[in-house]
């Protein structure tokens, strides 16, 4: 079986330095059986990474499964991980095989790793440890023999100085560090993603388009990508869908405009408004509970609700802004300083000068 970097590299897209040094991790980490974390910006491609360390590893015959620990509610998690017995619980129905199970002798993946619930963790470590476990409503232990890939976008290091992250899950997991360089640092690589997403989408859609033109492939190289490949995919997507003829026709006007949109805010309440905003994406909109936005904002949940309706802020609103390219204006504050309309003379801003 090829393990080497030649192997990996087939399934990366990069030429850059800064991803290279990537590759070189995922070679020397990839045949060692050991717990790795990758860290990284949203859409960076952690996933593709983990699957590269999974395909380049001893497992790859095996399975590779995946479970985003932010996408399920906590009260299903653990049964998604570990399975349940018949009437383990009210609407358990049948025996289910968790996810730690299925990945046996395989790679599990666990994205979102720092969204995992706290009650939850202690159980995951005695896994890992211990390479058994018992399904919700069973007293039968079950061995496997699982390799652990998790990810996150989020300081780990962080989260455990203040309590939010076990101590003794974060240093079991964080054998093997990876970071992921955001697009925006990857000189070089955006336009071979662009040629490859272009093939890709072309080739779906039944369309034969072979030119980027030039000023086109400038724009996508000037725009910082906050949403990293993610972003960059579903654009040239929409670009193929958008192109009748073989040369590709993308709407770099959107780019411009969401640009200006995330430019720096114009007042201390756009910028609360934005790192609120920001916090509840990653959150998927929950205010409350150990993992919801007021306590990684440290505030209490009826501060943090009290904030959003003094800003006018819920997600319809943030779905509005964000379909209007940011041209849309927030509503006025509530609290209007009457203060702040009085025209200032200079000698109220600086001291007077005065004769000795």
């Amino acid at each position: 079986m090829e393990t080497g970097i030649g192997s990996i590299a087939s399934n990366v897209i990069a030429a850059s330095p800064q991803f290279r040094s990537v590759l070189d991790k995922i070679e020397l980490v990839a045949p060692v059986d050991c717990s790795v974390v990758i860290h990284g910006e949203t859409g960076t491609g952690k996933e593709v990474v983990a699957q590269a360390i999974h395909h380049a590893s001893r497992r790859s015959q095996n399975r590779f499964v995946a479970i985003n620990c932010a996408a399920i509610p906590g009260a299903l998690l653990e049964s998604e991980l570990f399975g349940h017995e018949r009437g383990a619980f009210t609407g358990a129905l049948h025996q289910r095989v968790g996810r730690l199970e299925v990945a046996d002798r395989g790679t599990l993946f666990l994205d979102e790793i720092g969204d995992l619930p706290l009650e939850l963790q202690p159980k995951l470590l005695r896994a890992l440890q211990q390479q058994e476990f018992e399904r919700v409503g069973s007293s039968r232990t079950t061995r496997v023999d699982v390799r652990i890939v998790a990810a996150t976008n989020q300081d780990l290091a962080g989260m455990v100085k203040r309590n939010r992250f076990r101590a003794d899950l974060y240093y079991r997991l964080n054998v093997f560090a990876i970071a992921l360089p955001p697009l925006r640092e990857r000189e070089g690589d955006i336009p071979l993603l662009v040629a490859h997403f272009v093939r890709t989408f072309a080739e779906r859609q039944g369309k034969s388009i072979d030119v980027i033109p030039s000023h086109v492939l400038e724009a996508l190289e000037r725009y910082t990508w906050p949403g990293n490949i993610r972003e960059l995919q579903n654009f040239i997507e929409r670009s193929v869908i958008l192109s009748r003829g073989a040369e590709l026709e993308a709407p770099i006007a959107e780019l411009a405009s969401t640009q200006s949109a995330r430019a720096v805010p114009r007042t201390l309440a756009d910028a609360d408004r934005a790192h609120i905003i920001k916090t509840l994406e990653k959150t998927n909109w929950v205010v409350g509970g150990v993992s919801g936005a007021a306590i990684r904002l440290g505030l209490k949940r009826t501060t943090l609700i009290a904030k959003m309706q003094k800003l006018g802020l819920s997600r319809e609103s943030a779905r509005e802004m964000e379909r209007c390219g940011g041209a849309k204006q927030w509503p006025d504050d509530p609290e209007k300083d009457e203060e702040a309309e009085r025209p200032v003379p200079f000698d109220e801003i600086l001291p007077v000068a005065t004769s000795g």
